[in-house]
């Protein structure tokens, strides 16, 4: 116990009071203007009541109401400062005070220590506040101990405020820390959400790339098994290095099979869905018709000369204008939408835009792995993506994805070694 204390009482740290949310520091300056208020009236009644007055006795008189305003700052060393001013003071007019004056603890004394032990219960551990609320008891019990004579000695009044002063201080404290803590949580909770909207949207690309490369593994595969058949006599060198393509081709697939295949075991699609080909643009007129089925007006536009794009590309446009369209018709009902298509010698433009909705949108349930999916996707080509209002309460998604890699004929590769070619 006596450690316990000792850790909890005898500190001087510094725990000013936070700032109100709508009055910042106006109910400081209130505190301050009380604490002047009331060590002018503590004073009028021991000058009065009192005589003659200590020469010291004016000095404790001050540090009360200063004890009120350094608990604004520091309320553990303005306790002890307001709870030892009390003690001398009632020492100090013992012999001195007349019959009529309450003693030990005056009204006038009893209000600022009461402040004050409300200033210290909103900051500190309740457990804190009950201890100094009982030294405060027991100092009252000595001085009581300690008188000289009959007095006007009143101890409940000044207990029961001290004591409501630490109930409320304790119930007010529990209320914003119970409140900071909700804030808190809520914060977790929303990053939690979307850092789990992220990793889904990217097990879902996961699963789409896998069906994507273990397609292209497996034509390598086939055709280096294939290619020395077509060699009239093919020389020992080139039978080896095709061996080794196709060696290392299904060594390739079946690694990938085994990291990237368990996510099939968590997609809960039909078979046929899991199993049919990953879209590409050829199915975007489909994807429009379905839209408009739907009640949605779309209107489509292609520009630039189409080139052979890597399967990669291709599954990332077709799942952004598919993503774009979705949310238009969650979130903007009646709006009408624009796809535009731009093929450029460098990339592709993807442009989704839509005017502003006809009415309120329907809430929509949980987070959505629209944006998310869509900033995965072109930040895995290299692209870029952009999203925001247009003028009017339109919406608009735009993406510039990056061209496949010049072929070995458009662009000549430095000579390598076969082994420095497959790795």
């Amino acid at each position: 116990m006596p450690r316990t204390l000792l850790d909890d009482l005898f500190t001087t740290a510094r725990d000013p009071l936070p700032r109100h949310t709508y009055l910042g520091r106006l109910p400081h300056a209130h505190i301050g203007l009380l604490a002047v208020a009331m060590g002018i009236y503590h004073a009028n009644d021991y000058v009065e009541g009192t005589q003659p007055a200590p020469v010291y006795l004016p000095l404790l008189l001050v540090l009360q109401p200063a004890a009120a305003v350094l608990a604004l700052f520091r309320p553990l060393p303005a306790w002890w400062l307001s709870a030892i001013a009390l003690f001398l003071t009632a020492e100090a007019v013992d012999t001195r005070i007349g019959h009529d004056v309450v003693w030990p603890r005056s009204v006038a004394a009893i209000a600022p220590h009461t402040l004050v032990l409300l200033l210290l219960a909103l900051r500190v551990h309740p457990r804190i506040a009950v201890e100094a609320l009982v030294i405060t008891a027991l100092a009252e019990a000595v001085s009581l101990s300690l008188a000289s004579g009959a007095h006007n000695q009143v101890l409940a009044r000044g207990l029961v405020a001290f004591a409501t002063a630490v109930v409320v201080g304790a119930s007010l404290r529990y209320g914003r820390v119970a409140r900071t803590r909700l804030v808190v949580q809520e914060v977790l909770t929303a990053e939690e959400r979307s850092r789990r909207t992220l990793l889904e949207e990217r097990n879902r690309i996961a699963r789409e790339l896998h069906d994507v490369v273990a397609h292209h593994m497996s034509v390598i595969s086939i055709q280096a098994q294939v290619a020395r058949h077509l060699v009239t006599d093919p020389s020992e060198e080139l039978t080896e290095n095709l061996a080794g393509i196709r060696r290392n081709a299904v060594e390739a697939l079946t690694e990938l099979r085994r990291v990237l295949g368990v996510l099939r075991s968590e997609d809960a699609l039909p078979e046929r869905t899991r199993h049919a080909p990953q879209p590409t643009l050829d199915r975007l007129d489909e994807l429009v018709r379905n839209v408009r089925a739907a009640g949605s007006s779309v209107v489509t536009e292609t520009t630039g000369t189409r080139r052979a794009l890597s399967p990669g590309v291709e599954l990332s446009a077709f799942r952004i204008v598919q993503e774009a369209l979705s949310n238009t018709m969650r979130h903007a009902p009646g709006a009408a939408v624009r796809v535009e298509i731009g093929h450029r010698p460098d990339g592709l433009i993807v442009r989704v835009t839509n005017t502003a909705p006809d009415g309120p949108a329907p809430p929509s349930p949980g987070v959505g792995h629209g944006l998310p999916g869509m900033r995965e996707r072109a930040a895995m080509l290299g692209g870029e993506l952009a999203t925001g209002p247009l003028p009017g309460g339109g919406w608009e998604v735009t993406a510039l994805l990056p061209a496949e890699a010049p072929k070995p004929a458009e662009a000549p590769k430095p000579a390598v070694t076969p082994a420095e070619d497959l790795s």
